[in-house]
């Protein structure tokens, strides 16, 4: 009698031998890590061979799988080919975007509302946060993309831009004439530091007087004239202004926007997301040359 190779169990293998390992391919395959185990476990008793090699540190491909995995690719891909061709909208399913809070604006609104035109069946969850805890939550196969704001660039990582870091306080306000200075940030602003460290060098007295978690509790404080704040050029949010210091405070360090999208990329949605992205960089005129 016929035996049929499970498709479902073969995209798991293949993202396996594509992402090093189940913990990167669940967060891919939107699984969990034992369903992913456990469809590995189910193809190696169908075809009665280990295809996966556990004794190391890291997983490995056997010979038996390294022979299974150029089959699996050719299946796989025809079985996509045929949904595509045959069905109205083969994008269906999920895009996991994560983007730090002061870069959410202006551009994503508009990506997320030109990717909802072509893509409607797709579902987007737009996760807002810091650029470290994404690059975490990127690391476990948990993000499709993500965008930072960093001093440099990670490998497989496109800088969209590099803008000045600016000061903003209260309109009209006058925090930022008080000694010491009188700072807001959030506790995981990967920006602190290298203001602290400007204004360190720059002999001038500072103190944090606001903390949160809360980027709202930061931009209320701000707007209050408690104290001031920093962001890159072109994001400040709403009740605050740049503040015209006239050399007065230091000036910034730029920043890089960069873009990461995992490899591999479960649907071509999530290549087109990212494109997007990138477009509407290149339409601010801020963007750096890539590719």
């Amino acid at each position: 009698m016929a035996r049929n190779l499970d498709l479902t169990a073969l995209r798991s293998f293949v993202a396996v031998a594509d992402a090093g390992g189940v913990t990167r391919a669940s967060g891919f395959l939107n699984l969990t890590q034992s369903a992913v185990s456990m469809q590995i476990k189910r193809l190696e008793e169908m075809l009665g061979v280990d295809v996966l090699d556990r004794s190391g540190r890291q997983v490995a491909l056997t010979a038996a799988g390294e022979q299974l995995l150029g089959y699996a690719r050719r299946m796989l891909a025809l079985n996509d080919e045929v949904m595509e061709r045959l069905t109205r909208d083969p994008h269906e399913g999920e895009v996991v975007l994560g983007v730090p809070h002061d870069i959410v604006y202006p551009v994503i609104p508009q990506v997320l509302q030109h990717f909802a035109r072509s893509f409607p069946r797709m579902k987007v969850s737009l996760i807002s946060s810091f650029t470290r805890v994404l690059k975490t939550q990127f690391g476990r196969g948990e993000c499709d993309i993500i965008l930072t704001t960093e001093d440099g660039v990670d490998p497989g990582g496109v800088t969209l831009a590099e803008l000045p870091l600016v000061w903003v306080g209260a309109p009209g306000g006058v925090a930022w004439k008080g000694r010491p200075l009188k700072l807001a940030y959030e506790h995981n602003c990967i920006f602190r530091q290298g203001v602290q460290a400007a204004l360190d060098r720059a002999g001038i007295a500072w103190q944090m007087a606001v903390e949160s978690d809360s980027t709202r509790t930061i931009e209320a404080s701000v707007s209050a004239d408690l104290a001031v704040h920093t962001v890159l050029a072109g994001s400040e949010p709403p009740y605050v202004e740049r503040i015209s210091h006239g050399g007065t405070l230091p000036d910034l360090k730029r920043m890089k926007v960069n873009l990461y999208v995992a490899d591999p990329a479960h649907s071509p949605a999530v290549l087109e997301m990212a494109a997007m992205i990138q477009r509407a960089y290149q339409a601010r005129g801020v963007v750096r040359a890539v590719g």
